[in-house]
């Protein structure tokens, strides 16, 4: 387990940024390609979202996206706002980034955290998807790849909040299933079928 914010590691949990003399944080394991969080990452990596579609799945506004985008704590890591004309592309991972920090804010979770988190989660090339869980006491914010570290984080007594990043990103890969997105490589524009949509063109049928 690691922690961002003032949090120490204590002998179990463990900060994302920071470490007491004499323990060293646990090195993350490299699992590429199981769980259900990482099947399909290769195809994902070729597609990108333009800034409307990016706030639609993550569930935020354009405002919040745009600040985030020009104060660093979220960028297109596909195209960036270049100029005149330019729009952002982000990428299936930059979304899932965007609804975790989401999360946080509505928490309460004070933006220093978060910034440290989502440097994290770069950090970590969101390896482990599928057993990470985030969580937050208020003033550090822990990532825990183990159900016993939860519990160790849980047995403090205090409140804890917690994101598990592989619902996440599922969700983000349900929502963006159905929104149009954007080959990196040609440009083309990928038109996804909305499930409302076609529900509307049945009932059109059938009246």
């Amino acid at each position: 387990m690691r922690s961002s914010g003032d949090g120490t590691a204590m002998g179990g949990p463990y900060p994302l940024t920071s470490s007491a003399a004499g323990h060293s944080p646990k090195r993350p394991m490299a699992v590429q390609g199981s769980g259900d969080a990482t099947s399909g990452q290769s195809e994902q990596e070729q597609i990108g979202y333009r800034g409307p579609t990016a706030c639609a799945a993550a569930g935020i506004t354009y405002r919040q996206l745009d600040y985030w985008a020009r104060t660093g704590l979220v960028e297109p890591s596909v195209r960036s706002a270049g100029g005149s004309g330019t729009q952002r592309l982000y990428s299936f991972r930059d979304v899932v980034v965007l609804k975790i920090v989401k999360r946080f804010l509505d928490t309460g979770v004070s933006l220093q955290n978060i910034r440290t988190t989502v440097q994290h989660l770069r950090d970590r090339g969101f390896q482990d998807l599928e057993r990470m869980t985030l969580m937050c006491d208020g003033a550090t914010v822990y990532e825990c790849t183990s159900p016993d570290e939860v519990h160790d984080l849980l047995q403090g007594g205090q409140g804890v909040f917690g994101i598990a990043v592989g619902v996440v990103w599922r969700d983000v890969e349900a929502a963006l299933s159905q929104l149009h997105g954007e080959r990196i490589d040609t440009g083309e524009t990928l038109v996804r079928q909305n499930p409302a949509d076609e529900l509307a063109r049945r009932r059109n049928r059938a009246v």
